[in-house]
C-alpha cells in the first residue's frame, strides 16, 4: 500500500510560469544520462523567442544565424495542424504538421504562461543534438485516422541523435494501436544521451521504446526518474540494447508489462514504485533476452506470470541478473514515498518543482526555497483576492463529517471528502466571474494524496487543465458561474482542505 502520513512541503512557481528573464527556470539543470558526453544545455545563451503556434516555432528555428545558434522558444497555447506549417531557411529543416527538429543543436522548446498543448501533433527529434523539451503537454498524436502526425508518437528520435532532455512533460494518448495510436516516448536509430524525467506518460497501448527492432541496437544511455506511467498497457520502456538507469518512478495499471529488457539491454531499476499492474519487469515477447540490477523497489498487488517461450518475468521475486556502472550522481527518494512525491512534481504546469531526495518536493527557480504554499507572501504562490471565500460551493456524495462549505472558509483544519477515493467539488458564484488560477490545498497528513484530475467549466462542460496532485493551477483565464474539481484517482481518501480560486 501506498505509505500515508509524509511529511511532504510543497513548493510552487507562479501561475505564470517561466518568464524569458529566468534563465533556471527555462534551461535548468540536466540530469542523468543527458549530462554526459558533453552535457545538455538547449537554448542557454541565446536569443528568447515567444510562440502561439507552430508556424511561429519553426519560424525561430528558421530565422537564426546558423543551424546550431543557441535559441530559447517559449512556447503559449494550443499548437495543432491548423497553425503549423512547414518554414524553409538554411538553419532549419521543418514540415507541415509536426514539430520538426531535424538537423539542429541548442534548441529549448519550454511552455509559459497559461500552458503549452501539442493537440494531435507530436514532435519530432531527428539527426540533432544538445535539445531541451520542458513544460509542455502533448496529447493524442496519431499514426492511423485523422489527422496523423509523426507516426504517432508524441515525442519520437531517431537517426543520430545526441544529449537530449524531457522534462515536466505531459504525454498522453486515448488508446492504443487499434485506435490510432503508438509509443508516447520512442528513441531509436543510434540516439544516445536521453533523459525524461518529471514527466507523466498515461492512457496508452505503449509507454515507449529504445530501439525499433531486435537489430536496431546502436541506441541507448537512458536515464527514467520521478515520471509517473499510467494506464499503460506495456513498453515502460522496451528496451533492445543499450543501457537504461530507471529510478524513483510510479507505475500504475500497466496491464501487459513494463519494463522490457531485451536483446542484450541492460536495465539498473531502483526505487521504484510498482502498483495494481502485471508483469511489471523481465523479458517478454522474445527469446532476445536483457537483463536487470534491482534494489529498492516496492511491488504494490504486482501480478507475474509463468515463464515460458518469449516470456521471461522477473518476479514474483525480482533478484539481479546484471550489474550497471552509473556514471553520474544521483540521490534517490524512498520507495515508500515515490506516489505521493511524483504526484506532486511530475508533469507539465507543476512550476517545475523536483525533489530535493528526501522525499520533500521543491522550486529550482526560486534561491529560497523551500518556499511556504500558505505564505501569501511567497512569490510561488498566487496573490490577489481569494475568489472561493464569498462564493458558495458544491459537489459529489461527501463523507458523513466533511462538508462543501469546508474548502472555502480560509480554515485549514476543516475539510471536504468524497465519499470513496474520487470525486468533485465546486466553487460557484450568483454572477459571472474572471478565474484563471486555482490552488488545492490537501488537509495536513494528506499530503500527496490527490492523484490525477481535471479542472472543468461546469457552465460549458469545457475541461480547462488536466494533471496530478494537488498544488496551485494555471488555467486560460475564463469567465463562469461554477468551477468544477474533479478527482480522477487517489492514493487514498482524499481531503481538500482548502479549494481557492483567483482573477
Amino acid at each position: 500500500m501506498t505509505a500515508t502520513g509524509l511529511a511532504l512541503s510543497v513548493s510552487s512557481a507562479s501561475a505564470e510560469g517561466p518568464t524569458a528573464v529566468d534563465a533556471v527556470a527555462v534551461n535548468g539543470a540536466a540530469t542523468g544520462f543527458a549530462t554526459q558526453n558533453g552535457g545538455t544545455t538547449g537554448g542557454a545563451g541565446g536569443a528568447t523567442v515567444r510562440a502561439t503556434t507552430g508556424t511561429q516555432i519553426h519560424s525561430a528555428l528558421c530565422a537564426r544565424a546558423s543551424s546550431s545558434t543557441p535559441i530559447v522558444i517559449e512556447v503559449e497555447g494550443t499548437i495543432n495542424h491548423g497553425n503549423t506549417q512547414k518554414v524553409s531557411g538554411s538553419s532549419c529543416n521543418t514540415a507541415a504538421g509536426v514539430i520538426e527538429l531535424k538537423q539542429i543543436s541548442n534548441v529549448t522548446l519550454i511552455g509559459v504562461g497559461s500552458g503549452a498543448v501539442f493537440d494531435q501533433l507530436g514532435i519530432h527529434i531527428r539527426e540533432a543534438s544538445n535539445i531541451i523539451i520542458r513544460n509542455v503537454t502533448v496529447r493524442n498524436v496519431k499514426k492511423s485516422g485523422s489527422p496523423t502526425s509523426n507516426g504517432g508518437d508524441a515525442i519520437g528520435m531517431e537517426a543520430d541523435v545526441r544529449n537530449v532532455w524531457v522534462d515536466h512533460t505531459t504525454l498522453e494518448a486515448s488508446g492504443g494501436e487499434d485506435d490510432g495510436y503508438d509509443g508516447l516516448f520512442d528513441l531509436k536509430n543510434n540516439t544516445q544521451y536521453v533523459t525524461l524525467s518529471y514527466s507523466i506518460l498515461r492512457n496508452s497501448g505503449r509507454g515507449g521504446l529504445v530501439g525499433s527492432s531486435e537489430s536496431d541496437l546502436g541506441n541507448g544511455y537512458v536515464t527514467y526518474h520521478h515520471n509517473l506511467y499510467e494506464t499503460v498497457d506495456s513498453r515502460t520502456p522496451l528496451l533492445r540494447g543499450g543501457v537504461a538507469h530507471i529510478y524513483n518512478n510510479h507505475y500504475r495499471n500497466l496491464s501487459k508489462s513494463g519494463i522490457n529488457s531485451r536483446a542484450g539491454a541492460r536495465a539498473k531499476v531502483e526505487n521504484s514504485y510498482f502498483e495494481d499492474s502485471h508483469d511489471v519487469l523481465g523479458t517478454f515477447y522474445t527469446d532476445e533476452r536483457g537483463s536487470w540490477q534491482v534494489a529498492g523497489n516496492i511491488y504494490d498487488n504486482v501480478t507475474w506470470s509463468s515463464q515460458g517461450s518469449q516470456n521471461y518475468p522477473a518476479g514474483p521475486n525480482p533478484q539481479s541478473n546484471t550489474t550497471v556502472s552509473i556514471p553520474y550522481s544521483y540521490t534517490l527518494d524512498a520507495a515508500s514515498c515515490v506516489p505521493a512525491v511524483v504526484a506532486l512534481t511530475a508533469g507539465a504546469g507543476k512550476g517545475l518543482k523536483e525533489s530535493d531526495g528526501s522525499c520533500s518536493p521543491t522550486d529550482p527557480t526560486d534561491p529560497t526555497d523551500p518556499t511556504d504554499p500558505t505564505d501569501p507572501t511567497d512569490p510561488g504562490n498566487p496573490t490577489g483576492t481569494n475568489l472561493s471565500l464569498s462564493a458558495g460551493a458544491d459537489g459529489s456524495s461527501k463523507t458523513g463529517s466533511t462538508s462543501y462549505g469546508n474548502v472555502r472558509d480560509g480554515d485549514t483544519s476543516t475539510y471536504w471528502s468524497p465519499n470513496g477515493s474520487t470525486g468533485t467539488i465546486s466553487v460557484k458564484w450568483s454572477g459571472a466571474t474572471s478565474v484563471s488560477t486555482l490552488n488545492i490545498r490537501e488537509a495536513a497528513g494528506s499530503e500527496g494524496t490527490i492523484g490525477s484530475w481535471r479542472v472543468r467549466n461546469h457552465d460549458t462542460g469545457a475541461v480547462l487543465a488536466t494533471g496530478t496532485g494537488a498544488g496551485v493551477i494555471g488555467i486560460p483565464t475564463t469567465t463562469l458561474k461554477k468551477i468544477s474539481f474533479e478527482i480522477v484517482s487517489a492514493h487514498g481518501t482524499p481531503r481538500v482542505a482548502e479549494y481557492e480560486t483567483y482573477a
